[in-house]
């Protein structure tokens, strides 16, 4: 540790600008991870709060949640069975308010559950973000759809459903306005997952990828996240290749006065584990001041569990690859590198 050290204040300028690299590759990765997360939570944040369960579509919809339709007497029977259990349905909207601006929800009825907003006949509850656009409780909207008005009951916190803030009308108000009598979908909380002849069942993330967008969008980002990763990984692997190269006379003296292999490599490891832990800690640092610094409006969501996960992806890349430079060192015969060395 002390000679790993020692070798870090000697050639300070290298091991800095490697440290620096794999800080902005560091803090790019947490950007681009609080970006994907906080979109996921604009995508779908009204599925995303419901707990572990199952979602049931109808076959014929071929895992298209807007072409569902459960039949009747099944989603009475499943409703029956389970208790807990609710139907509901989901569309794309509009509403206009008093001056007759047009403002995009996502329109949701449900049956009677805990597990979504109660809303009486021409009441509607929809997502905060409109309170700032100047919707009011008590402002009475309107819908080309629907016959009535809707009286605006409250509002509810963080529920988006792709992109769009939930609107929660009553089940006969969404009925006249979508001229359909079936709900969409049946959810059944818990990890059981009854068969249902004539219906598809998916897990609470099988059924996010029912949602246009949402799997294409997390892909893309996700995608970008490892390959970030990645190439920390191979970064460490360049560079500490690059020293060991130069060392190979060094390290023949070591090994011929008695030094092990396995001291060489963890004089890399601890350069490596030094290197990371500060890049990170600088990273995780400016992360949360760009949450702080973001325009109001980004979806931006960097949780303590995403930090974690990724910090510890980089340490474990950035052994790999500190341990596959390091290789050499074990083909190194002590008086041949000495020789090499003197070249």
């Amino acid at each position: 540790m002390k000679l790993a050290w020692k070798e870090m204040k000697k050639s300070k300028s290298k091991f800095l600008i490697l440290g620096s690299i794999i800080f902005l590759v560091s803090f790019l990765t947490f950007i681009i991870s609080g970006l994907a997360n906080g979109l996921s939570q604009d995508n779908a944040a009204l599925i995303k709060d419901l707990p572990s369960g199952h979602f049931y579509l109808d076959e014929a919809a071929d895992s298209t949640y807007n072409l569902s339709k459960i039949d009747e007497d099944v989603q009475a029977s499943v409703l029956k069975e389970h208790p807990e259990a609710t139907a509901f349905s989901i569309q794309m909207g509009f509403v206009n308010d008093a001056e007759d601006k047009q403002h995009s929800v996502a329109f949701v009825t449900s049956t009677d559950s805990d597990l979504f907003e109660g809303v009486k006949d021409g009441e509607i509850v929809l997502d905060r973000s409109l309170e700032k656009e100047g919707i009011q409780v008590g402002d009475v909207l309107t819908n080309n759809q629907f016959s009535g008005s809707f009286t605006v009951a409250g509002f509810v916190d963080q529920k988006k459903y792709s992109h769009a803030p939930v609107a929660y009308i009553h089940m006969s108000n969404y009925q006249e306005m979508y001229r359909v009598m079936e709900m969409q979908t049946l959810f059944i909380p818990g990890q059981d997952a009854p068969v249902i002849g004539g219906l598809d069942s998916f897990t609470n993330k099988g059924f996010l990828n029912t949602i246009p967008s949402y799997n294409a969008e997390q892909m893309s980002l996700n995608m970008i996240i490892w390959f970030l990763v990645i190439i920390s990984g191979m970064l460490f692997a360049i560079f500490f290749y690059m020293m060991n190269v130069q060392k190979i006379g060094l390290y023949g003296i070591l090994k011929a006065i008695g030094m092990k292999t396995i001291s060489l490599f963890q004089m890399i490891w601890y350069q490596m584990l030094a290197i990371t832990a500060v890049a990170l800690l600088l990273s995780i640092l400016f992360s949360q001041g760009f949450n702080l610094l973001a325009p109001e409006g980004m979806p931006f969501a960097l949780t303590v569990d995403t930090i974690l996960i990724l910090s510890a992806v980089f340490l474990v890349v950035g052994f790999i690859g500190a341990t596959i430079s390091g290789l050499q060192i074990k083909k190194i015969e002590p008086l041949q590198a000495i020789q090499q060395g003197e070249m």
